[in-house]
């Protein structure tokens, strides 16, 4: 797979690894919206979230885990922060390699006036 995330997962290139297992790799964004701001994507490819199968679906929970994890040791769970996937064109996506946004570190706008 020749995705911008294949090649961070496979080290061809560098990131900012925030946590890594198995599964899952997490990493800071390069262009940050917000104090705080985490990539979380797994290892396996998949384009967007409507396709994973059923049978995959574990994935999402591991993926959920780890946002949970991540939160509580970097001291950002009890003030809240904000997970976003987005998927498909239409979704704003705009890598094909399944990923979850962690932003926080401030409060952030309500979504309806971010995009006003």
């Amino acid at each position: 797979m020749s995705c911008i995330f294949c090649k961070i997962i496979d080290g061809e290139i560098p990131c900012s690894k925030v946590y890594e297992d198995d599964k899952v790799l997490a990493f800071n964004d390069i262009n940050p919206v917000a104090p705080i701001h985490i990539l979380v994507i797994p290892k396996e490819h998949f384009d967007s979230l409507i396709d994973i199968s059923e049978e995959q679906m574990d994935i999402m929970a591991h993926i959920h885990k780890v946002i949970n994890k991540i939160a509580k040791e970097q001291g950002f769970d009890k003030d809240g922060f904000r997970v976003i996937n987005n998927c498909g064109v239409n979704g704003g996506q705009e890598v094909k390699h399944l990923h979850y946004h962690i932003l926080g570190g401030q409060k952030l706008p309500m979504y309806e006036a971010m995009n006003k």
